[in-house]
């Protein structure tokens, strides 16, 4: 069966694709050739914006992981042995606190599905029964419904394809190299290790892989993965994904200036 049949779904890719038309439109005096990219722009910065709140409750559960560092350690220590009833004491200290260890995830889960519509309108050269124009919109040249691997792999890659998506790439993977460097001891994202948590794993406790420094290294190794993924997706959703990832990393260090770990 083809999703795009089903009525909702349908209804869904024709209002965005609406969408993105009628602010393309509204750019072209500005952006001129770049109007629907600079739509594409604009739309991700308007999700972000409208995901601030949810930033700021990461930020505040992230501070309170960090204040619950010492408790945790303890719990590791007294049930280092009993895996269960370590894993129900954790998740009850947190319920106390009002938080849990998952609290980051949740402005990821919320941008899947708009990463997922903005891909599928740039695929189809069909929605709701009528054309998709946004197809012949171009950045540079290069349509934004262009994959750089589909490109590649047939054989039709040119200049302006590899230029376009290897400053698309480069630049994604510059927050991940910036992340990894500010979560590194000293940096601006850098996780304080409590001497009460430090204790806790000399003495052989296992260490808390969603409070400590190696999440954090995940995420800066999350962003170099996001710049493979962008090789995959068509052009639009890159620049979706690009907006993205420097506008979490920006957020993530004015987050913390305010809402500092220790």
């Amino acid at each position: 069966m083809d999703l795009l049949s089903l009525p909702p779904v349908a209804a869904v890719l024709d209002a965005a694709y609406r969408a993105l038309m009628g602010l393309t439109h509204l750019l072209e005096p500005l952006a001129g050739g770049a109007a629907a990219a600079a739509a594409v722009v604009l739309v991700t910065l308007l999700v972000r914006a409208a995901l601030i709140p949810v930033g700021v409750s990461q930020a505040k559960a992230e501070r309170t992981r960090a204040r619950l560092a010492p408790r945790l350690a303890e719990l590791q220590r007294r049930h280092r042995n009993q895996p269960e009833k370590l894993q129900a004491a954790t998740m009850q200290l947190y319920a106390d606190e009002g938080t849990t260890p998952f609290a980051g995830c949740l402005p990821m889960l919320v941008q899947a599905p708009v990463v997922g519509v903005i891909y599928a309108v740039f695929v189809h050269a069909q929605i709701a029964g009528h054309g998709n124009a946004l197809l012949g919109r171009t950045l540079a040249g290069v349509p934004l419904g262009t994959s750089l691997a589909a490109t590649v792999t047939g054989g039709g890659a040119s200049v302006a394809v590899l230029l376009v998506f290897g400053v698309l790439v480069a630049a994604i993977a510059a927050v991940g190299e910036l992340s990894r460097r500010a979560a590194r001891p000293g940096g601006a994202l850098a996780v304080p290790v409590p001497a009460a948590a430090g204790a806790a794993v000399a003495a052989g406790a296992p260490p808390n892989p969603l409070a400590g420094a190696g999440m954090q290294r995940a995420l800066g190794a999350l962003q170099f993965m996001t710049a493979v993924v962008a090789c995959f997706v068509p052009l639009a959703a890159g620049l979706y994904l690009l907006v993205t990832v420097w506008w979490t990393f920006a957020q993530r260090l004015l987050l913390r200036r305010r809402y500092p770990l220790g």
